[in-house]
């Protein structure tokens, strides 16, 4: 595979030698910063906030996912099934799981419809191609797909570049990880018909055992834009895609295996007619493909409004394998066979779990510039039309099994909204921010069910959701205030686990203060979350790892948010900051031995009330920049009954990354050396975990007891990553 890559690098430097001498050697063109303008917002609106720039998302990118490099963020927590950010990652703002952090790319929406969370591993790589990222925390502004309850970040591709350029990069670290990235652009060519033309390219490998056992991936990925342009209106295409094989690592361990053998993974296992273990099963795998396409259109007309029209296409496909284990024949819909005169009721086998899905829509939005005020009018229609079906491929028993779908089932929906933002500066100490939204949701699942049952869901639901805040700007300090509402529909785990389950309503309000000057930025902010019937995580999961979760009633989440950037010296710069808050239940009822007890007012599951990170830049000489980041996580709950057996306890990790560019004026532009410690402390922690009861009514049906059970994610100890990126 790297012979591969090297041969393409080779063609590529041809191709880009050539456009070098046939470029128009201008400014970066930035026409396609106004695809993402419509969902984000200005540095001075009332919203907090963090946007993070193509330097900062290269300084640590190597070979990770997105959200472990959005670790060191204010009230961010993430965690990564394998252990060691390549594979399954997963991302908490504030509290909130992944399923409640919106997402787009380029405007478009990129959470699944149904489980409503990001899978990373399908698009590994991505930050590469990432041009810049906004992280608004809470509610934030509308933007496109489910609603924000704990963020929306906004992702926005590579922008179009004048010169032509080509890249190679090369990381390989701890756990056989690997990393090999082809990057190539034409630069800005001469077209025809008035517009101008630049073309992008990356292809990507990246390959890890994973810290916990057998938890490998080989992850490939590639990435294309084509854009046309003139100075009024850009055309930009672009594709990219996916191919994840990962060995499942989402069963988690128990807490004595934690403690005495902390890298096993039960998946795969498999055990002989008496019980006892015999080895692990070879392809116990996820395998997933996933292709993305996207057609922007921008025209910037002549009374200055600018105009933006998307049209896109998501196709994903794959499934997960398993193992089984003495599994009942009327689990598929079969009735128990004779052998050799004996009645068989159970069966080992091996059973695929197929998900096939299409999702395509449009994305439009209208923007003007007045004298003191903005507005923009936007939205979007999405169509969702997922099948999910499984097979078995092998059995010790029934053969008439095999390849016969034991479930099959479709899921379709439909996502329409529009929305129409204003910001009008009343003087040049006022401004004022006021924001709707409308939402229609249309949501349907018919077919058959694992079990085998029948199963049908139809549930519509209109939503809308107001925003509206107001600044004060004042010398070096910008003071805001703002309220939105969020209304969010449930997930597809939700409907199956709960037939009475009901959306989820969010009122968020944010009381900030901003101060910046050339050496000091100081960013703080108060917030108070309430939520009517918030769908908090149990800390149970489904059979594939999903979290599964509950309308509670009323919550809360009150907390304050610190972060700030300190140059001490010319070339020593500290970036701390902290987070504090109260995440409660109220009156939390919950059944618990047989019987509805009352909890008082408990902590929200997965809810610490205290994060802290750290980031110490330090420069000795030029082109050379030290960083340590330090990350605490204060104690948290996997239940919202704060159960001692459902606590995380809390930790604390430093790493260290080291980069040196040395300029070349000859066959590289530049080589970039890249080194980066995790976890040099060598901490034994856990960032992730799941907790389980059910009632024990065989010892004694008059006198229930729950029985409790946790499971654990433990995170990797001390570990490296090694890379260089050469520019031509």
């Amino acid at each position: 595979m790297k012979n591969y890559f090297l041969t393409i690098l080779v063609l590529l430097i041809g191709v880009i030698s050539y456009a070098q001498e046939n470029s128009i050697l201008n400014d970066t063109v930035n026409l396609d910063e106004v695809l993402v303008k419509a969902t984000r917002v200005d540095k001075k609106a009332p919203f907090t906030q963090n946007n993070i720039t193509k330097q900062e998302i290269e300084e640590r990118n190597l070979g990770q996912d997105i959200p472990i490099l959005l670790n060191y963020l204010p009230n961010v927590i993430t965690t990564s099934d394998a252990g060691a950010g390549v594979g399954y990652t997963g991302i908490r703002v504030r509290g909130s799981d992944a399923t409640r952090v919106n997402v787009t790319i380029n405007g478009i929406p990129l959470n699944d419809s149904e489980s409503h969370s990001v899978f990373w591993v399908n698009m590994p790589d991505f930050a590469s191609s990432t041009q810049s990222m906004q992280l608004q925390r809470g509610v934030g502004s509308s933007t496109n797909g489910a609603g924000a309850f704990g963020a929306s970040l906004s992702l926005s591709t590579n922008g179009i570049k004048d010169k032509a350029f080509a890249e190679l990069d090369l990381s390989a670290g701890s756990y056989n990880t690997f990393k090999t990235n082809v990057q190539f652009g034409t630069g800005t060519l001469n077209s025809l018909g008035g517009f101008k033309a630049e073309f992008t390219g990356r292809i990507s490998k990246i390959e890890s055992d994973g810290y916990i056992d057998r938890a490998s991936s080989d992850l490939k990925s590639v990435y294309l834009s084509a854009s046309f342009f003139n100075e009024n209106t850009l055309i930009k295409a672009i594709a990219f895609g996916g191919h994840e094989i990962t060995y499942q690592a989402w069963y988690g361990i128990d807490a004595e295996t934690l403690k005495t053998d902390r890298t096993y993974n039960p998946a795969g296992e498999i055990y002989d007619d008496n019980g006892e273990f015999v080895s692990f099963y070879d392809n116990q795998v996820d395998d997933y493909k996933q292709d993305h396409y996207q057609l922007h259109i921008n025209h910037n007309f002549e009374n200055d409004w600018i105009a933006n029209l998307a049209f896109h296409y998501t196709y994903g496909r794959g499934f997960y394998e398993q193992y089984k284990n003495d599994r009942d024949f009327s689990d598929y819909g079969y009735q128990p066979i004779i052998v050799d005169g004996e009645l068989i009721n159970t069966t080992d086998l091996v059973q695929r779990k197929w998900l096939n899905n299409d999702f395509y829509g449009t994305t439009f939005s209208l923007l003007k510039n007045f004298d003191n005020w903005s507005l923009i009018f936007g939205g979007a229609y999405n169509k969702y039309d997922g099948d999910h079906f499984g097979k078995v491929i092998w059995a010790k028993y029934g053969s008439e099994m095999i390849n016969d779908k034991f479930y099959d089932n479709t899921g379709v929906k439909k996502d329409f909204n529009i929305y129409a933002k204003a910001d009008y500066s009343i003087d040049e100490n006022w401004s004022v921010f006021a924001d709707v939204q409308f939402r229609k949701v249309d949501y349907k699942v018919n077919g058959i069910d694992e079990g085998p049952s029948n199963i049908e869901i139809s549930d519509k639901n209109n939503f809308i959701n107001p925003k509206l805040g107001v600044s004060y700007f004042l010398d070096h300090s910008n003071f805001y205030l703002s309220y939105a509402r969020a209304n969010k529909e449930p997930k597809r785990a939700d409907y199956l686990a709960n037939n009475n389950v009901k959306p989820e309503t969010l009122d968020d309000f944010e009381l900030g203060w901003k101060y910046k000057t050339n050496k000091f930025l100081l960013n703080t902010n108060i917030y108070y979350m309430h939520y009517k019937d918030q769908l908090v995580l149990t800390g149970s999961l489904d059979d594939v790892g999903n979290p599964i979760a509950n309308n509670i009633g009323n919550s809360y989440r009150l907390g304050l948010e610190i972060e700030s950037a300190i140059n001490i010296l010319n070339n020593l710069q500290w970036q701390p900051n902290i987070a504090l808050s109260i995440n409660k239940n109220i009156d939390k009822y919950a059944e618990f031995d047989g019987i509805l007890q009352g909890f008082g007012n408990t902590d929200l599951s997965y809810s610490p009330a205290i994060v802290v990170s750290s980031n110490i830049v330090y420069q000795p000489i030029k082109n050379i920049n030290i960083s340590l980041l330090s990350k605490f996580v204060g104690n948290q709950y996997m239940s919202n009954i704060e159960h001692e057996n459902s606590k995380l306890d809390s930790y604390f990790v430093n790493d260290m990354l080291v980069s040196y560019e040395l300029q070349s004026n000859k066959l590289f532009k530049s080589i970039k050396f890249s080194g980066m410690l995790n976890n040099m402390f060598n901490v034994k922690y856990v960032s992730n975990g799941y907790f389980y009861t059910y009632d024990d009514t065989w010892s004694d049906p008059n006198n229930i007891t729950t029985i409790t059970g946790a499971g654990y994610y433990p995170q990797a100890k001390i570990n490296f990553l090694l890379g260089v990126t050469l520019k031509f």
